[in-house]
């Protein structure tokens, strides 16, 4: 990514220093912000998103299921499935919290930056408890603390968004988070593959995690926040606040519902796709290699078109009828997987779910944040929203596993994650503020 730009290109340069002086202390978060995001500090907020994403998906894609495999080789799947919903129940919990958090915090600073700093090194503490587990019971509890110290960091990244970029740029913004979430992926199979078993893959991802996250808290780049303006602190207020009432905000609603649906397809999709290689499609060769083929494919389409369709959705004005149409093209790829169960359909399949996902990805981020009811409490709303990617991973395995075992096989489960893709899509319409 280039670090200046026009702003008709949504990469601007970043704005002219103040003059000097002593800044006024603000008052509070202001309701939108004017100057586009500079080029800089977009591609800071992209490295450190693409490092929490290897954090998460290194020990996802292969890690934890390598894992499950040598502790439990019988029972396998099941382990797998108590560990991610278990990490995934916390990680529903923690984003909405940690983002309510840091929409309080008076650091100098800034409001995000001190949870990006101590999240990446949390979650960075917790791949070192994976990589010198024995035992289920310490899986389960290294797992845990990644999920919790990393959600920690991306509520921050995610609510810097609103809080530093307007909505006519946001389209792109989301378009480059959505590369560094598909190149996380990619690089975190990569390091899990290549590293040298399973201790060398968490110790790799950890570091990685780490150094991707430096440039962003060196900009120093974020919106403080001035203890006068911090609301008093009460308990029933603050966990209330969670609880955000589809009737009084039904875009709101609707976008949550969309996309949980859409996440829980592509999270049964992508869960079991070691198991899928090696027990449906009979692949021939390293299955961990497959893996880490199939992503890098899933990557090249995703590239070809997450930023150019959040450009577009910025140029036209218009969200809605891109996620919809990237919701039809997942739906397909699924079905591809539930019906073509060679390495040939495999392929196809992971190019296709690229293309749709690319569009998907950057184009629905800027949907949601079009749609955050208050200004003042993005991290928390934001986090709200960051339950319907969280949950869907409780929920996977709790729906994968019986219907792998007892109803249909792969056949039926990638035919009802092309069915809740479906339904995802259909249900936008049903947003009324955003075109």
């Amino acid at each position: 990514m280039t670090t200046e730009g026009t702003a008709a290109e949504g990469t601007a340069a970043d704005p002219a220093p103040e003059p000097a002086g002593p800044a006024p202390e603000p008052a509070g978060p202001a309701p939108e912000p004017a100057a586009p995001a500079g080029g800089r500090w977009v591609g800071a907020l992209s490295l450190a998103n693409l490092g929490v994403w290897v954090g998460w998906f290194g020990p996802l894609q292969l890690l934890l299921a390598r894992q499950a495999e040598q502790l439990t080789p019988d029972h396998k799947a099941s382990t797998l499935a108590l560990v991610t919903g278990v990490g995934a129940a916390v990680s529903m919990i923690a984003n909405p919290v940690f983002g309510a958090l840091s929409d309080r915090t008076t650091a100098s600073v800034g409001r995000r930056i001190p949870w990006v700093a101590g999240g990446v090194l949390g979650g960075a503490a917790g791949l070192l408890v994976l990589a010198a587990a024995q035992s289920v019971a310490t899986v389960i509890a290294g797992w845990c603390l990644v999920q919790l110290a990393l959600n920690a960091a991306f509520a921050a990244l995610t609510a810097a968004v609103p809080d530093q970029v307007p909505p006519r740029q946001r389209g792109l913004v989301g378009g480059w988070l959505g590369v560094s979430q598909v190149v996380g992926i990619l690089v975190g199979t990569a390091l899990a593959t290549v590293a040298g078993g399973v201790v060398g893959g968490y110790l790799a991802c950890a570091v990685f995690t780490v150094l991707a996250a430096v440039p962003y808290v060196v900009t120093r780049r974020d919106t403080p926040l001035s203890p006068a303006a911090r609301p008093a602190f009460r308990w029933r207020t603050f966990l209330g606040g969670f609880w955000i009432d589809p009737r009084r905000h039904p875009d709101f609603g609707w976008a949550w519902l969309t996309r949980f649906l859409m996440n829980l397809s592509y999270s049964i999709s992508t869960m079991y796709l070691l198991y899928y290689l090696t027990d449906a499609v009979r692949y021939d060769g390293d299955a961990d290699n497959g893996v880490l083929i199939l992503t890098a494919l899933n990557a090249v389409t995703l590239l070809s078109t997450v930023v150019i369709s959040g450009i577009r959705s910025d140029r036209s004005g218009r969200r809605k009828s891109y996620v919809i149409r990237s919701g039809f093209v997942i739906s397909a790829a699924t079905l591809l997987l539930a019906f073509w169960q060679t390495w040939t359909g495999a392929v196809v399949a992971s190019l296709v779910l690229g293309l749709g996902f690319g569009v998907y990805t950057a184009v629905d981020f800027a949907l949601l944040t079009d749609v955050l009811p208050t200004a003042e409490d993005r991290g928390k709303d934001l986090g709200v929203i960051n339950i319907a990617n969280a949950l869907p991973q409780v929920l996977a395995p709790v729906v994968a596993a019986p219907v792998v075992t007892h109803f249909g096989g792969y056949t039926a489960l990638y035919a009802l994650a092309g069915a809740l893709a479906l339904a995802g899509s259909v249900l936008v319409r049903r947003i009324r503020s955003v075109p």
